[in-house]
């Protein structure tokens, strides 16, 4: 071994060991590395950062912004609605909502498809006695195994076509890795839903009963020509019955019936009184084209308030205390109705967000009407849930209490400044999704033209996807001022710096190295055995480390090992993308096994006991399959 091949192995043995460590973030690791490979000459310092530039890093960070399109219209839960059954049992269930998640996942980023899916693994769960576990790690399992079967599925099949561009080809085509993919994902789909879920430890979600969050009181308004126009109260409630809602009243022409008759039909312009948990408030409205109705008051409510108002100027020079005078109350309601539309419908980027009001509070015993939300703040009252309690009151006229939870519906910066001054805070972040159909068109048919255009080689991958971008922000199916917010930079920033440091493994000659050390030790010149030791390594470092950076480290190694066998590169490029895509016997190994720790309540030990028997399987149909689909 020469200097350079030393160096650069020291580097990337000190990186692999930072990120099984996992004390730094893995685009802090990549960082390090790369500015190591500066500092000793081995990358030049005009061409350190020429990595961010690669086709694949652009891919990935326009893929991440297109699936934040279709997670903000809702288009996932209109297909959820309509693919997932109602009435099944566990396997079925868990069958057609894991197939889901390995179909979304194709098409959109692998852990958005788990965060769109999750509520309903879990209301899933609770409708089958199930413990959340059993659920969700199929459904976790289910996404990573879908990601492989297209390009843009995943990240390391990204780097395994720049790799495989770089060395001479073409590049993979966008269904290139369905083949062998699919074979994969549809057995090891087949065996988490069928067998693998009874092999799930159940265990008892951690930390969900103070994030619980109780049921909604909320109105919706019937408009002219939806699903529950002329539907009988009855009806609606048996359409609730999957969204575990019910109706608590109906108002018509401003007048509450409460309750109101299971005969009584409904008409256009009636108001519902629901009650419903927050995961499933926006499948209930969905469902039944309801739209949530804001809490504004009426006229006859504005002269009460001016009435209020006047008996309180007495007591405001007594406390020096604002209240709101006629005028202003006049004065605000003029506005409201001159600003009703724009308030809502035209800003860039409006957000459903629960807060959860303090003891300490300036809204205690103020009502939506009394503080003048519209006008005050910009903000609309959606819905209140008050844990233990049901009210009858309008919305508008609730007095608030400490402990109540807000669905406020505004611009970021509008709730967040009406949070700050009123003595709210977010509940953990949550936001709720009310799937807007016409936004759910466009953004799929943005990702469906972008995946067309590049499948069909009409413009490359990373044009097409950026293209994609620019037409989701003229369109607002993902506002402006939220794409940069919805790439995953440490995932960029972690390819980028990868990129070089890979590139040196191989212009130094230690990927051919380290590739005839396997051939020598391991394989012994068999192409076969060389193939399995590839796919077997690259998994065993996916579920250890980020599985973009495993793919990154591997690649010069498989193209090395193809070299020095005198065969097809594309085998062992295709075995370090299956491999980098199968990490399930660590919750760090992919952010999807992360993200369903907490909720499932899992232990470190507990992925093995169904990821090592799927990994198994995805050995021995794998391997076949690419020396079929890709001769050696």
């Amino acid at each position: 071994m020469n200097q350079p091949q030393i160096t650069i192995v020291v580097i990337l043995v000190a990186t692999v060991l930072m990120f099984l460590w996992g004390r730094w973030r893995h685009d802090m690791v990549a960082a390090g590395a790369l500015l190591a490979c500066i500092l000793t000459g081995l990358v030049p310092a005009d061409a350190a950062f020429d990595g961010l530039s690669h086709p694949a890093v652009i891919t990935v960070a326009c893929v991440l912004v297109l699936s934040k399109g279709l997670q903000n219209s809702g288009a996932v839960d209109v297909l959820t609605r309509h693919l997932l059954p109602s009435q099944a049992g566990p396997t079925l269930s868990i069958a057609a909502l894991t197939g889901l998640g390995a179909i979304l996942s194709a098409f959109m980023n692998n852990v958005g498809a788990l965060a769109l899916l999750m509520p309903v693994a879990i209301q899933m769960a609770r409708r089958q006695q199930l413990p959340p576990g059993k659920v969700l790690m199929p459904l976790a399992f289910g996404t990573i195994l879908g990601g492989m079967t297209t390009l843009i599925g995943t990240p390391p099949n990204l780097i395994v076509a720049g790799f495989r561009q770089a060395s001479g080809g073409s590049g993979f085509g966008m269904f290139d890795y369905t083949p062998v993919g699919l074979a994969v994902a549809a057995l090891g789909v087949g065996f988490v839903a069928l067998i693998g879920w009874r092999i799930v430890p159940g265990r008892k979600q951690s930390g969900v009963e103070g994030f619980d969050s109780g049921a909604y009181i909320t109105e919706a308004r019937v408009p002219a020509g939806c699903k529950a126009e002329g539907l009988t109260l009855r009806e609606i409630e048996q359409a609730l019955v999957e969204a575990d809602a019910q109706v608590l009243g109906l108002v018509r022409n401003e007048v509450r019936v409460m309750p109101p008759s299971p005969r009584r039909r409904t008409r256009a312009g009636d108001i519902l009184m629901l009650e419903a948990e927050a995961e499933t408030l926006s499948h209930a409205l969905s469902s039944l084209g309801l739209k949530l109705e804001e809490a504004k008051a009426t006229k006859e409510e504005v002269q009460k308030e001016k009435a209020r108002a006047t008996k309180e100027e007495v007591q405001q020079e007594k406390t020096k205390e604002p209240v709101e005078t006629e005028s202003s109350v006049e004065k605000a309601t003029e506005e409201e109705e001159s600003s009703e539309a724009s308030n809502v419908d035209t800003s860039d980027e409006i957000v459903l967000m629960e807060l959860v009001i303090l003891p300490s509070s300036e809204l205690l015993g103020r009502t939506a009407r009394g503080i003048q939300l519209r006008t005050s703040y910009g903000v609309n009252l959606l819905a209140v849930s008050r844990q233990g309690q049901r009210s009858i009151k309008r919305l508008r006229a609730l007095a608030f209490r400490a402990g109540d939870l807000l669905l406020m519906q505004g611009g970021p910066e509008a709730i967040a400044e009406f949070a700050s001054s009123t003595g709210c805070v977010p509940l953990a972040e949550r936001d709720l999704r009310i799937p807007d159909k016409r936004k759910a068109v466009m953004a799929t048919g943005i990702m469906a033209a972008s995946v067309a255009t590049a499948a069909f080689g009409l413009l490359p991958a990373a044009v097409s996807f950026a293209a994609g971008v620019l037409a989701s922000m003229v369109l607002r199916t993902v506002p402006p001022r939220s794409v940069y917010t919805a790439v995953d930079w440490p995932v960029v920033v972690l390819l980028g710096a990868l990129i070089p440091v890979a590139d040196v493994m191989e212009s130094s000659g230690t990927a051919e190295l380290i590739a005839g050390l396997l051939l020598d030790g391991v394989a012994q010149g068999h192409a076969v055995v060389a193939l399995v030791l590839i796919l077997v390594v690259t998994m065993t470092l996916s579920d250890l480390m980020n599985n973009a950076a495993t793919a990154a480290v591997m690649c010069p190694i498989a193209i090395g090992t193809a070299s020095q066998l005198g065969v097809s590169m594309d085998p062992f490029l295709m075995a370090v993308a299956i491999g980098g895509s199968c990490a399930f016997l660590t919750p760090i190994g992919h952010q999807n096994n992360t993200l369903i720790l907490g909720p499932g309540g899992f232990r470190f030990g507990d992925y093995w006991r169904l990821g090592l028997p799927l990994e198994l399987l995805v050995v021995l149909v794998s391997i076949p399959m690419l020396l079929w689909v890709w001769p050696l």
